[in-house]
């Protein structure tokens, strides 16, 4: 297993930031000062999640409006039939830590 870190000021409330590492597309996502990772790829059609708009904690896929609980990956919304892949995070003092 592999670590990732990212300023906390990166990801402000209600926010998400696409990281890259070692091939990994993951998409880190600030749900009121809570921090969650999830794969930046709709499981739908294989589409960035990046551009999509969050909305508390889901996730809305910009192509075809497949909706994600970015806390537990789990589909909210169709098309989406199969849940994202999470990583766990957790604070170190200004860092957010992503395991992947």
């Amino acid at each position: 297993m592999s670590i990732v870190r990212v300023p906390r000021s990166a990801v402000p409330p209600g926010c998400a930031l696409r990281i890259e590492v070692d091939g990994e597309e993951i998409l880190l996502c600030n749900v009121d000062g809570a921090f969650y990772a999830v794969e930046d790829v709709c499981t739908h059609d294989g589409g960035s999640l990046d551009q999509g708009r969050l909305d508390g904690c889901e996730v809305e896929c910009p192509r075809h409006g497949a909706r994600f609980d970015v806390r537990t990956g789990a589909v909210t919304a169709l098309p989406a039939v199969l849940p994202l892949r999470t990583f766990p995070t957790r604070l170190d003092g200004d860092e957010v830590v992503v395991e992947y």
